[in-house]
């Protein structure tokens, strides 16, 4: 019997690989992707929650970038507007800080380079008289207010992997890449199921690296190769606390370093402040916002609003490692954010290598990788995600209220907050998660806050949840409103259960 050769192996399940996976499944190549983790379980899940052009990178003069990522911005929106939706950004000024004009200019720019059609542009504001001024300290006078995006940065990337399963591709979560060998025109790769310590080997003819934070250990310690580029470390770390103003609008606010911070709203009654810049040099699987960090982004709220924020009203934080390509700027704020490939083509089996990139241009990334890949593959089909939604985006006219108030008079029996999260998380899948209930007890034991056993069941059977953690903090954010108790009780009985939910997923992945 002739040996099966996949066409394409991705390393890494971060947003990168999980995009490059679906857009090549989707022009019929046959593929495989590994992470050594939960997907997104890195960098992917650890960002600041935006789908934005980079208002500050045109002061570095990355205007190609920008370009790009508002472009993205609107396709993306389209693309999922239950895990994308528009969100308004107030930006007091301070005289001290950058000059207005400066900031005018600015966001002029960024308006207009992007060919902007959905989202609302910028206006000024009195911050003495308008609404949005209220909770910020009365020596801030004007501002302004711009549009960008807001993104479930998780759920992105499991709805990646998921549109990629379904079109063929073959998705490996918790599966370490061991090693991977050039053999006669093609890949040798042995894997490694974290969960049962079996090896398996597979061959294909392409890889891609797009590992991420460990891209250089794949480089150098699993694929045996060489490259002449660096990457730069930088943490970025954010805390959570309750929301302290009213109204949904985000606030972008500059620091004594000229550093910008957002400070979001966040699970409806949380706010999500960020993120921080330094230079990391430790392992990436363990990095953590230390007490320097926290009391940073305290410091920039207490700057400009009335609230001042202790160490206690911190809820939690979470630091992340952003892999950045190394363009030599010393300084980790001005590191573009832009990505590089670097194609190895020896002996016709191709290593793709991924340099950097941001969760807003993944999609065109992913485009650009397989237009990399495409002289390997001259029956691939053709770009194809510009146009493309991902599974639960299937909203007409990508309307989101009017999908919501659908969803009200065919469940009518689901509680508001209820019906809101699950709507906002699975779109229109929210018919595959619900089945054939017809009551709150038809989804099974209740866990607290919107916690039930139909959802665990949903993420399990379809999108790889395998831990507890998958599903509390990645797949959805139930932690962050259940009580220690309520969290201890749902591991006990997901540990207890996992394997009888299992048991169907076979199926689904």
């Amino acid at each position: 019997m002739k040996e099966s050769i996949l066409d394409l192996f991705v390393i890494g399940g971060g947003i990168n690989g999980a995009g490059i996976a679906r857009d090549a499944a989707g022009r019929g190549l046959s593929v495989m992707m590994c992470e050594k983790d939960d997907l997104a379980q890195g960098t992917s899940s650890r960002s600041g929650k935006l789908v934005h052009g980079g208002l500050r990178y045109l002061e570095y003069y990355e205007f190609r970038l920008v370009r790009e990522a508002l472009i993205e911005r609107e396709v993306l929106l389209n693309s999922a507007c239950h895990i994308i939706w528009p969100m308004r950004f107030v930006l007091p000024h301070n005289p001290t800080d950058r000059p207005a004009w400066l900031v005018r200019l600015g966001l002029f720019l960024y308006d207009h380079l992007g060919g902007r059609k959905k989202l609302p542009g910028t206006r000024s504001l009195d911050l003495k008289r308008d609404p949005e001024g209220a909770p910020i300290l009365d020596t801030y006078k004007s501002g302004f207010e711009y549009s960008d995006c807001w993104v479930d940065d998780a759920r992105l990337v499991a709805l990646n992997a998921l549109d990629a399963a379904e079109r063929g591709a073959s998705i490996l979560p918790r599966t370490r890449c061991l090693s991977a060998v050039r053999q006669q025109s093609k890949w040798e790769i042995t894997l490694l199921d974290e969960n049962t310590g079996k090896q398996q080997v597979v061959h294909a003819r392409a890889l891609v690296n797009a590992a991420g934070p460990w891209v250089l250990d794949i480089i150098k310690n699993v694929a045996n190769a060489h490259t002449s580029r660096s990457v730069r470390l930088v943490k970025g770390s954010h805390i959570i606390v309750d929301k302290f103003w009213e109204g949904q609008q985000a606030y972008l606010v500059q620091n004594h370093d000229k550093r910008v911070i957002f400070i979001n709203p966040y699970e409806s009654n949380k706010a999500l402040i960020g993120t921080t810049d330094i230079p990391y040099d430790g392992k990436a699987e363990s990095v953590m916002a230390d007490e320097q960090e926290i009391k940073y982004l305290m410091d920039v709220v207490n700057r400009y609003f009335k609230v001042k924020l202790r160490r206690d009203d911190v809820i939690t934080h979470f630091s992340g490692v952003r892999p950045l390509f190394d363009d030599g700027k010393g300084n980790p704020s001005a590191v573009t954010r832009d990505y590089v490939f670097e194609l190895d083509d020896q002996q016709n089996a191709p290593l793709l290598h991924i340099f950097g990139g941001k969760i807003t241009t993944f999609r065109k990334l992913a485009e650009h990788a397989l237009q990399k890949l495409a002289p390997y593959f001259p029956k691939m089909g053709a770009d194809w995600t510009r146009n493309a939604v991902l599974p639960g985006g299937e909203i007409a006219n990508a309307d989101f209220e009017s999908f919501q108030q659908s969803a009200k008079e065919q469940y009518p029996w689901l509680p508001a907050p209820l019906r809101k999260h699950y709507s906002r998380l699975y779109g229109a899948r929210l018919s595959t998660l619900l089945g054939e209930a017809r009551s709150l007890d038809d989804l099974g034991q209740h866990f607290g806050a919107n916690l039930f056993e139909a959802e665990v069941r949903y993420l399990v059977t379809y999108e790889w949840a395998q831990q507890a953690e998958d599903i509390l903090w990645r797949r959805t954010k139930h932690k962050l409103h259940l009580s220690p108790a309520q969290i201890a009780s749902f591991e006990t009985w997901f540990t207890s259960n996992l394997a009888v939910i299992q048991a169907p997923m076979s199926a689904a992945s």
